[in-house]
């Protein structure tokens, strides 16, 4: 028997060239990192030769964080200012920070392409709400899908990256609603306000705080949010719920989606394939979605 998980989506301008011994070896554009992945628990395919060769190498110095170290030879802070990749006609900033994290998570890909073919079942003017947005890609995209987007985020500084990855894509200053608050406090004024939406994208994070110190605990506060959430959903209209790193599983997010009511929920994990034949499948994060009124 197979665990349930999501086919990747084609991703060009990203690769995932090998994995193991708790670091993956990933190719965005051009430039090759490797980084680490507690995920990665089996040996590598690929020679320590074609390891070395990575343009950088993520390396921890403590809980807290790292650096980035170039190889002989790499403009490293030429590549720590940033670069850009595409995936379709969009654009996105690349740019490796202190916690291993780039500004893009490829696995979510399988997520985008599902939420545009309910957008254009839609139709142009879909409301979309994105909760813990990050950088925005999702956003992105579904304002180029026709929708109008609402991106909240408690990080001022990734509310100027998605500013950028808009700006990059081709949208104008008015093609995202773009929000500093904290996830839950706005879910639950928008259900005060009698707000609806066709589709609403979750991917918190375990813990963090909100712009005014508020904090976000996922044990605690998730069954709030998605009963917040629950109030702003229109009569036809999806929901995604992903993670990464924390001790749950795909079963507990379909079930918590299940209480939303009427609709069909599927759930598994999202995952990167490995490049070449019998490409391994390595597991990032689970996720739940969840559509009333719309697909097959």
């Amino acid at each position: 028997m197979q665990p349930a998980w999501f086919a990747p989506a084609r991703f060009p301008d990203h690769a995932l060239l090998d994995s193991g011994e708790g670091e993956k070896l990933e190719r965005f554009g051009a430039v090759v990192l490797v980084r680490p992945d507690p995920q990665a628990l089996w040996r590598r395919r690929l020679d320590a030769r074609a390891w070395r060769a990575a343009d950088l190498a993520f390396v921890r110095e403590s809980d807290r964080g790292g650096r980035w170290e170039p190889k002989r030879g790499v403009d490293g802070a030429g590549l720590e200012r940033g670069w850009d990749v595409a995936f379709d006609s969009a654009h996105f900033r690349i740019r490796p920070t202190p916690f291993k994290h780039v500004g893009l998570f490829p696995e979510q890909a399988a997520n985008w392409r599902w939420m545009e073919g309910l957008l254009s079942e839609l139709g142009h003017g879909a409301r979309v709400l994105n909760l813990f947005g990050y950088t925005g890609a999702a956003s992105v995209l579904a304002a180029r899908a026709g929708a109008e987007v609402t991106h909240v985020d408690a990080s001022r500084s990734v509310l100027t990256w998605t500013q950028e990855n808009a700006r990059l894509s081709g949208l104008g200053e008015e093609a995202l609603r773009v929000v500093l608050d904290d996830a839950l406090a706005f879910a639950r004024r928008e259900a005060r306000r009698g707000a609806r939406y066709h589709g609403i994208l979750l991917d918190p994070p375990h813990y963090g705080r909100g712009p005014k110190g508020e904090k976000w605990q996922f044990e605690q506060d998730l069954a709030p949010l998605l009963e917040a959430c629950a109030a702003l959903l229109a009569e036809r209209a999806f929901l995604v719920l992903s993670s990464y790193a924390i001790g749950y599983s795909a079963l507990s997010f379909a079930n918590l989606l299940g209480e939303l009511e009427g609709g069909t929920v599927e759930a598994g994990e999202l995952v990167l394939a490995e490049e070449g034949a019998d490409a391994r499948l390595l597991p990032c994060g689970f996720c739940a979605r969840w559509r009333r009124g719309l697909g097959a």
